[in-house]
Formats: structure tokens, C-alpha cells, sequence
């Protein structure tokens, strides 16, 4: 059972903080805690309980997640207060405009999804290809690879795994599909790409960044971050915070960007003598875990946090 695969949430007091934090409020005000937050990626609700423990009766917490395990892991949180979505955070952007004093966005998978074999989001385990967030709907990594081109594979283990011998991978897959039919485990792929891929960093398996690489493009991570970002401009009240946290070197370029952009006047080359587009973020931390939390759970390494304020432009 799903029981026994435990999940630590990442930067859990680091996010909530930022979350809360609000420097011009009154000694004493509490108005924070009677605004409307979204915990745009429940996971295994970490942030969200820490979250409804903030809460004063009057505030409201609304969650977004599309994996059906989250899901039925929410529906035993049965505060009113608390309302969740079937839904990607890419669908932020249907709350009314200026409605929220805060968004978290944690980017990583949960290790529920990654120890449960039956998930296919890791090479340490055999198990169906599959690795959709969402097994309601979609393709899954098999389905996909037993009929995508091998420039097409190649293409996506190049852009979203960052992998060098993204070439070699894709030829290798479909010579393998032409040959005994489609790859349709994790530990089939796992091997075909250690087969091909003859040197590696050390400490890390071959197969890591094409793992990566399948699951971001499979469940369109990357565009349904950008998407959520966006809407997040919409959804926050001036004063709301943005906190992301992301856990590989794509995801946090886009956030650093995102912050950046948003972050100063633009002005438009086209009309040098228009009014700016005044900025609409106030870029404000950047945490990673500390020596303690990393040593306590290493899947924190990697991790990230940014904090962005809204501005009332």
C-alpha cells in the first residue's frame, strides 16, 4: 500500500514564511491570515497543513494537483477551509483577478510517485513506462516512444534532459522498437540507455537525464509552468507573494527569468516617448535547504526557493 512510501516536504517552514511574510503589516495584524492562499502543487499536502495551521477561521486555501493519489490523500483534510482541484496549476489563472494573497508552487514530484513502482518515474524500479501525473488522460511514455520519430526523441532527451548523447539514445530506442517491438518497462529503458551511454558523471546512473527528459515532456511541465506563472500576475492582490520552488536547472531558469522580467519598467522600443510598463514583481530571496535538511533528506539538494512580491502596478 501507498502507506508505506513517505514523502518530506521540501523547504516546508523556508516557503510558508515567505508565504505569510508581509513587512508593512502593523504589529499585530493578522490580516494575513484571513486572505485566500493556493497550494498549486498538493503532492502529499505538507505545505498545505502547515498552511491551515497559519489560517485564521475566515481564510480560505485553495489546492491544485492532477495525481489521483494526492487527491484522495486531501479528501482526508476536511477543514472547511480547504478546497482542491483536479486540475494542473497551469489552470490558476481561473480564479478572479486580484482574489489571492499568495501562491506556492513546489515543482518537484512527490517520493510516493517516484518509489511506487507502478508509476514508472524511476530507474531503480521495474515497472509499466508510464509517468504521466495524471493517469486519467494522456499518453504515457511508452505509448509515445512506440511511435515517435527518433529526431523527435532525440529533440526532447536533448531539451528537457540537457543530455549529450541524446543522438545515440533516440537511434538506440527505435532500433530496439524495429527490432523486438517497443520498449514498455523502466528497466528495459534504463538498460538500453546504460548499453549506450558508455561514461557518466559519478554517483549518477545513465539513465537519469533521459528519465527526466520523458517525464517533463510527457506531463508538459515546463509550458504548464510558464502558464502558471503568468496567471499568477492575475490571481495575486498587490502585496501577495509568489513562492517557487523548483529542483532541476530548467525550472529555475524559467522562474529567474519569469522574477526578472517582471521585476523592472519595460519600455517599449517601438514608442521611445510611451509611458513604461511599470514592473510588476519585487524580486525579494532566494533559499536553498539547509546543511541540516539536505543531510536529513537528500532529495532536498537541488532545490531552490524564490520569493517574488506583487507590486500594486
Amino acid at each position: 500500500m501507498e502507506t508505506s512510501w513517505k514523502h518530506t516536504t521540501v523547504l516546508l517552514n523556508e516557503a510558508i514564511d515567505a508565504l505569510f511574510s508581509n513587512p508593512d503589516a502593523e504589529p499585530g495584524d493578522e490580516s494575513a491570515a484571513a486572505q485566500t492562499y493556493v497550494d498549486a502543487t498538493f503532492g502529499r499536502g505538507g505545505h498545505t497543513r502547515l498552511i491551515l495551521s497559519r489560517l485564521s477561521p475566515q481564510g480560505r486555501l485553495i489546492a491544485f494537483d492532477k495525481d489521483l493519489d494526492a487527491l484522495a490523500e486531501a479528501a482526508t483534510i476536511t477543514d472547511s477551509r480547504f478546497s482542491i482541484r483536479h486540475q494542473g496549476f497551469s489552470n490558476l489563472g481561473e480564479l478572479p483577478v486580484a482574489s489571492v494573497a499568495g501562491v506556492l508552487l513546489d515543482l518537484g514530484i512527490s517520493s510516493p510517485q517516484i518509489d511506487n513502482p507502478a508509476r514508472g518515474f524511476s530507474f531503480r524500479f521495474e515497472g509499466p513506462l508510464d509517468m504521466r501525473m495524471d493517469t486519467t488522460r494522456g499518453e504515457s511514455v511508452a505509448q509515445w516512444l512506440a511511435t515517435a520519430e527518433t529526431n523527435q526523441i532525440a529533440e526532447v532527451i536533448r531539451e528537457y534532459g540537457e543530455e549529450r548523447f541524446a543522438g545515440p539514445i533516440a537511434k538506440a530506442i527505435v532500433a530496439r522498437r524495429q527490432e523486438r517491438g517497443p520498449i514498455s518497462t523502466t528497466s528495459e529503458l534504463a538498460q538500453l540507455v546504460a548499453d549506450t551511454v558508455k561514461t557518466r558523471e559519478p554517483g549518477q546512473n545513465p539513465a537519469t537525464r533521459t528519465f527526466q527528459a520523458f517525464r517533463i515532456f510527457i506531463n508538459a511541465e515546463l509550458e504548464e509552468l510558464q502558464q502558471a506563472l503568468e496567471a499568477s500576475l492575475h490571481v495575486l492582490q498587490p502585496g501577495g507573494r509568489l513562492v517557487v520552488i523548483s529542483f532541476h536547472s530548467l525550472e529555475d531558469r524559467i522562474v529567474k527569468q519569469f522574477i526578472a522580467k517582471h521585476s523592472r519598467d519595460e519600455y517599449d522600443r517601438r514608442a521611445p516617448f510611451a509611458a513604461p510598463k511599470v514592473m510588476q514583481l519585487k524580486a525579494l530571496d532566494r533559499i536553498k535547504p539547509s546543511a541540516a535538511e539536505v543531510a536529513a533528506n537528500p532529495r532536498s539538494r537541488s532545490a531552490i526557493m524564490r520569493v517574488a512580491q506583487r507590486t500594486s502596478a
